[in-house]
């Protein structure tokens, strides 16, 4: 019982100090452009905690370690490299990124190429915002509920809550803020519990002969056609997520922005290995007979993690590494809130339905519509209607199938044209569409495990051939100039 009082009371500490953050962050906003991109002032630490803590989510924590525990073994780990190789990838581009002085990735379109494409990608870009928060409230409720024995409805409740809160105070300031303290906990959190794992287990020898042969294979779950895939599908989200590419927006300058990527590349690759190693020790426990599946089958195999941590570890530990995992969805889930609240006031409110909006105004419709996102999955969270969330999480892919080039491109080629945007949005989202709905994957006689890719490939093709059929009118990378408030 005194245990459970220790990783609750650690738990509750750690949500209060987010909220405290976010009435902080509060005290540093005074116009749209500090709330949307913390006034363009994050150095490459804080760019690389927050960028890091956004896409290092429940996936990269708690499925990584069931990965690793099911099959996949030390080959789990690519599922995190290959975030690493993708910011390293856009740390080329991410100065570029930085220079067009934007505050969305949908003003980017609206400035570079003409009003139509910019309102286009904004609904393209809406919609998956609020499946990925509603998917994130959900694992972190999962989490918070099976950590700390509550009722699900009311961690839905306490999560929604918290994030929204901290999120509409202080915007991307309180974001960056509490992903830089998240990411450390994350990584620090799992590194403590490795070495309890490894002592509950009898040692490293112990683990290595009661895993199966070939465990410890980087290529026992994914062959090199697999990890290209993820490089791929990460470099093209996180290239034109808002949620990601914000924090180059919000870089103090060119160099800073480089700097925080690869930064978050570092961090990527040191931790991919932690929670990998401890699915491993689980597996390995579970062989041994120190650990039964029956422990965790009521949560399901992707709450192994915390189940483990109960049984081997102590209070403070527990309640440490806790605050960890409930970050790493908390994190996530913040950057897609903001990321929907600047999209549809940026670029729907001010660009279309209200031109001579003030920067006040714009600031309060951002956060009236965080607080409706925030509502609205909750809600979802809350009746679970994984269908809904599927469906918005489809629109992920959608979202990057069609917008990367002309975005990366438009930053480099002078001939990109709004025509040869259109004919990309539109290809990108047919060809996915296709795969993910009707074909089931299969192209031409091929599986894709990423329907991205081939969408990626039609998105370009189009992209290319339209912008030379039906060129612009002026033949620039530069964008029309807007007040930057």
């Amino acid at each position: 019982m005194g245990a459970n009082v220790v990783v609750t009371a650690i738990v509750i500490i750690y949500l209060l100090l987010m909220l405290w953050i976010g009435w902080y962050s509060s005290t540093k906003i005074s116009t749209n452009t500090d709330f949307l991109v913390a006034g363009r002032r994050l150095g490459p630490l804080l760019m690389a905690g927050t960028l890091a803590a956004t896409e290092i989510g429940g996936g990269s924590s708690l499925g990584v370690v069931q990965n690793g525990m099911s099959g996949f073994g030390l080959s789990a780990a690519w599922y995190i490299i290959t975030m690493g190789i993708a910011f390293a990838i856009l740390s080329f581009f991410a100065p570029r990124f930085r220079a067009a002085t934007v505050k969305t990735v949908p003003e980017y379109f609206r400035r570079r190429y003409n009003k139509s494409c910019g309102i286009i990608t904004a609904i393209i870009m809406l919609f998956p915002l609020v499946g990925l928060t509603a998917g994130q409230f959900i694992a972190s409720a999962v989490i918070l509920s099976t950590m700390l024995g509550i009722d699900y409805q009311v961690a839905v409740i306490i999560v929604a809550v918290v994030v929204t809160v901290y999120s509409i105070m202080g915007g991307l300031w309180s974001v960056t803020l509490t992903d830089f303290v998240q990411v450390f906990l994350i990584v620090i959190g799992m590194i403590i519990a490795v070495p309890f794992a490894l002592r509950y287990a009898g040692g490293w020898s112990n683990v290595t002969a009661n895993i199966p042969e070939g465990t410890l294979s980087m290529f026992q779950g994914y062959d090199l056609f697999g990890i290209i895939s993820l490089i791929i599908m990460y470099t093209a989200t996180f290239s034109v997520g808002q949620e990601a590419v914000s924090r180059f927006y919000a870089a103090k300058d060119e160099e800073a922005a480089r700097g925080g990527a690869w930064l978050a590349a570092l961090i990527n690759f040191i931790y991919a290995f932690i929670p990998t190693i401890l699915g491993i020790i689980t597996l390995a426990l579970m062989n041994m007979g120190k650990f039964s599946s029956e422990q965790f089958a009521d949560v399901g195999a992707r709450y192994a993690l915390p189940i483990l941590a109960i049984n081997t570890m102590p209070a403070v530990v527990c309640g440490l590494l806790f605050s960890g995992i409930i970050s790493a969805t908390m994190s996530s889930s913040d950057s897609d809130l903001l990321g929907a609240g600047s999209i549809f006031s940026n670029d729907i409110y001010k660009a279309v339905l209200k031109p001579d909006a003030s920067s006040q105004s714009v600031m309060k419709v951002t956060k009236i519509v965080m607080c409706l996102v925030g509502v609205a999955s909750m809600l979802i969270a809350l009746f679970n209607t994984q269908s809904i969330v599927s469906i918005l999480m489809f629109c992920f892919t959608l979202r990057a199938a069609g917008s990367f080039f002309p975005y990366v491109m438009g930053h480099y080629w002078k001939k990109a044209s709004s025509a040869g945007t259109i004919a990309s949005l539109a290809a990108g989202t047919i060809v996915v569409v296709y795969l993910e709905h009707i074909a089931k994957g299969v192209l031409f006689g091929f599986k894709f495990s990423q329907p991205i890719i081939p969408g990626l490939i039609a998105a370009f093709i189009c992209f290319v051939i339209f912008s030379f059929v039906m060129p612009p009118k002026e033949e620039t990378t530069e964008l029309i100039p807007e007040e930057d408030d």
